[in-house]
This record gives structure tokens, sequence and C-alpha cells, in this order.
């Protein structure tokens, strides 16, 4: 049996809570500096206004893609006195209720990579059903990069 992840696990960010963007504001100040990380095994996919990660389908014969099948981000390490009231900022924004159903976003331990080390780190994920729909309908952000896909479509 698998102990539990640790709960004051860093935060993963691949939307706009990533620096320069319009929720950073919530973090800024209470991290250490954020580092460049990816989540490999998801899918990026473009939202009202931000994105929306998604577990890859788990297809034992298929090859990733690291096309699709990574988001980039960044690593966020809350510092230890602000830990708490982050946590509880990012749920709220997130819209996620700790054990609740149908929850905007999942608050999930996973693994992701940063300066070439796997570690833990918390994930916020499409809940369920919004999941479903946007792998039957969905647009998938190709490159997994929300922020470098943002600056492609800005006129110059």
């Amino acid at each position: 049996m698998t102990p539990p992840p640790p709960s004051r696990l860093p935060f993963f960010v691949y939307g706009t809570l990533r620096p320069g963007q319009a929720n950073h504001l919530l973090v800024d100040g209470r991290t250490a500096p954020p580092r460049p990380a990816v989540l490999p095994g998801a899918l990026l996919y473009a939202g009202p206004g931000y994105p929306y990660a998604v577990a890859a389908p788990a297809d034992p014969a298929a090859e990733p893609d690291t096309d699709t099948d990574t988001v980039h981000g960044e690593l966020l390490d809350v510092l230890p006195d602000q830990y708490d009231t982050v946590l509880a900022d990012l749920d709220r924004l997130e819209d996620h209720v700790p054990g609740a159903r149908g929850n905007l976003y999942e608050r999930l331990a996973l693994r992701v990579v940063c300066d070439g080390q796997q570690c833990d780190a918390w994930v916020y994920l499409a809940g369920e059903e919004l999941a479903r729909t946007l792998r039957s309908s969905g647009r998938i952000i190709p490159g997994g990069d929300w922020v470098r896909a943002q600056r492609a479509h800005r006129p110059s």
C-alpha cells in the first residue's frame, strides 16, 4: 500500500496563476521564485479565458505524443507561513471543495518534472464531468503551453 502524499506539496500551475497572468497576484510574494516544470501524461484544453488540464487517455499501445501529452507550467513552492491561506485561496479560485462531487477542478497529487527531477505536486485538473465534455468536443492547445499559445494569438 502506498502512503498518502504529504499535504504541503508545491503547486504546479499552467494557466492564469503563472507569472505575468491575471491570477498570479494571488500567489505573488507568497511563494519562492517559480521554476519551469512539466506535467507529463496530460492534455491541455482551451477554455473561456483560461485552460483546463485533463489526464491523457491511458492507451498502453500508444506512444506518448510530447506535442500534446505534456502540459507546461511552473512549480510554486509556497512559503511555510503562507501555505494554509494560499491553499484555501487556490481551492476557492479553482472552485474546488475537497471531497465534494461536481467540482470544476479537482486538486490531485501528481508527478511533475522540474529541473530534470520528478516530484509530487498539487495539480488542478478539470473535474470529471467537464473532462468528459472536453475530451469529446474541446480544443487541445498544441504544445501544451497556454501562455505561449496566448502570445501566438496576440496581434503584434
